[in-house]
C-alpha cells in the first residue's frame, strides 16, 4: 500500500468505527410484529415497542376498500387504555392506529380489536422487555466524599 493511502484508510476505519454506535442508538428499541386474525378477508397486524418508558402501539388493518369505518379498541393486560374510531383510505384500503400508552409495571400484554359491521380483527402478544438503562451518576459507592457532582441529594 502506497504511503499517500495510509492515511486515507485510515480516516475512513476511524469513521466507520463512530458510525457503528450511532446506528445501533438509533435502533435500540426493538420491534415485534405479529400478525391478527380477522373473520372475513381482511388482514390485521400488530406492531410493539418500547419508546422512552412507554409502549408503542401499532395497529394496522387492510381490508382493501377506502372509507370503511372501524371501532378500535387498545387494552394492556385486559384493561382499556384507548378506544378511538379509524377508517380505511386509499390507496390501499386500510388504516393503520399509532398510540404510546404506558408502561405498566410487570409484563405488558398489549391486545387491539378493530370492529365493522360483519367483520372482526384481533391481535394480541407481550411487549418487548425494556432495555436496562444505565446509572448515569457518579454517587456511587467509588465516589469523592463531600462530591455532589452527581446532583443526586
Amino acid at each position: 500500500m502506497s504511503r499517500s493511502l495510509i492515511p486515507l484508510t485510515l480516516l475512513l476505519f476511524a469513521t466507520a468505527l463512530l458510525a457503528v454506535p450511532a446506528a445501533f442508538a438509533k435502533g435500540s428499541h426493538p420491534t415485534l410484529s405479529v400478525r391478527g386474525a380477522c373473520t372475513q378477508q381482511s388482514t390485521s397486524t400488530l406492531k410493539l415497542s418500547r419508546d422512552d418508558r412507554r409502549v408503542e402501539v401499532e395497529f394496522e388493518v387492510d381490508q382493501n376498500r377506502n372509507r370503511v369505518p372501524w371501532k378500535v379498541t387498545l387494552r394492556n393486560n385486559g384493561v382499556r387504555v384507548a378506544s378511538f374510531m379509524a377508517t380505511t383510505r386509499a390507496p390501499s384500503g386500510s388504516f393503520e392506529a399509532r398510540r404510546l400508552i404506558a408502561d405498566r409495571p410487570g409484563m405488558d400484554r398489549i391486545s387491539a380489536h378493530a370492529v365493522r359491521s360483519g367483520e372482526t380483527c384481533s391481535a394480541s402478544h407481550a411487549a418487548p422487555k425494556a432495555a436496562s438503562r444505565a446509572s448515569t451518576s457518579d454517587d456511587g459507592p467509588g465516589h469523592d466524599a463531600g462530591d455532589d457532582h452527581g446532583h443526586d441529594g
